[in-house]
């Protein structure tokens, strides 16, 4: 299908998707720019729960049915490389679990504040149940994805850094996150999406979010290069603060 062969709303929705990736990874590497490791946390543990948010969303994107979040989480696979690639495996390892805790505290409020009977004049309930209502199942396997997939990111960009002896940043980039994201898409379908879609759109959702993450991989590598540049001037105005 070309671009111009799509229906109005895909071609919409497509086009939106593109600028929706250069937008995020830009804003994600001026954010470590002005405000480096602590700024990359912060991007962590928002994007775990605005993805979770958004992936309940089926869209079309390019002729496929999509959930809607893949963009929002590629950014924490983005952010973790850059932890790992300058500051090393402790560092992207403590802002994973900084991810878990957000995912997992707006998992319990969120469940929370379901349970209390809404007022005669609420008008909010039945949408918070709608988005939110499906939330501990897409948690379980979200947390679960996000656990095994970043570990392994953390682990393969580390040792394509060290096979390679600190060079070819875009084969550790690429190779630890195409990886990373096929385990992660795996996991995360097979424990909150089966049973929700029937087998041919949950198998369509499962194959085409890996490929849009795979695009998503591909396009923050220069970014990637830019926060690599960008990581002196940030090491040194985080050694002057201390």
């Amino acid at each position: 299908m070309t671009i111009l062969e799509m229906a109005p709303d895909t071609l919409f929705n497509s086009l939106l998707w593109v600028g929706f990736i250069f937008l995020d990874l830009g804003l994600v590497t001026l954010i470590y720019r002005f405000f480096g490791k602590t700024g990359l946390y912060t991007v962590i543990v928002a994007s775990v729960i605005v993805a979770n948010i958004q992936v309940v969303k089926t869209v079309a994107v390019f002729g496929l049915v999509a959930t809607l979040g893949n963009v929002i989480y590629g950014s924490i696979f983005f952010a973790t490389d850059i932890l790992s690639e300058v500051y090393g495996k402790k560092a992207a390892r403590r802002g994973v679990w900084l991810g878990f805790i957000g995912m997992a505290l707006a998992t319990l409020w969120m469940q929370l504040g379901l349970k209390f009977i809404p007022h005669a004049s609420d008008f909010a309930q039945g949408s918070l149940v709608t988005i939110f209502g499906l939330m501990p199942r897409i948690a379980a396997g979200s947390i679960t994805a996000y656990l095994v997939s970043q570990h392994h990111d953390i682990w393969a960009f580390l040792f394509w850094k060290n096979k390679t002896q600190g060079r070819f940043l875009w084969l550790r980039n690429n190779a630890s996150t195409m990886v990373s994201q096929a385990i992660d898409s795996a996991i995360f379908c097979s424990i909150a999406l089966w049973g929700v879609f029937d087998t041919a759109t949950w198998r369509e959702i499962l194959l085409s979010t890996y490929l849009l993450k795979l695009v998503v991989a591909a396009i923050d590598t220069p970014f990637l290069y830019l926060a690599k540049r960008l990581s002196p001037t940030v090491l040194k105005r985080e050694a002057a603060a201390k």
